[in-house]
């Protein structure tokens, strides 16, 4: 299938259950649960999974006192979505990687020494229908 018609598809009950952990700021539990349907994907919604998988990851980082990891990851996962198409499977892709990027250049300013100095209404959300 062509990246339009993947993209096109109606979401799986796992991407659904990991954007509410997303969005939950449970995102160690995000991780595990996209990384089941992650792996068995190809082509563009594989970077979706995997993109949001990272983005979730780098927000656990940052929770954990990780900069180095949530700084990597922020940047992997914006990578990653951004194969996609702005809108995949109901989610909002570049509203997401523009919000990544919001939080990933906030906290690059702070550097590790204030990265605890963080806004917490920067930390984003997926968004999708």
């Amino acid at each position: 299938m062509g990246v339009e018609s993947d993209c096109a598809e109606l979401p799986p009950a796992e991407l659904i259950r990991g954007i509410e952990q997303f969005n939950a700021g449970a995102w160690f539990d995000c991780h595990e649960t996209l990384e089941e349907v992650w792996i068995g994907e190809s082509g563009v919604v594989r970077d979706l999974y995997q993109g949001i998988l990272q983005v979730a990851v780098a927000l656990h980082h940052w929770r954990e006192g990780n900069y180095q990891g949530a700084v990597l990851l922020f940047r992997n996962g914006v990578q990653l979505l951004g194969h996609v198409a702005p809108v995949c499977q109901g989610v909002e892709v570049t509203r997401l990687i523009q919000d990544t990027d919001q939080i990933r250049e906030a906290l690059e300013a702070l550097g590790p020494e204030r990265m605890t100095g963080l806004d917490p209404g920067l930390i984003p959300r997926v968004y999708y229908s």
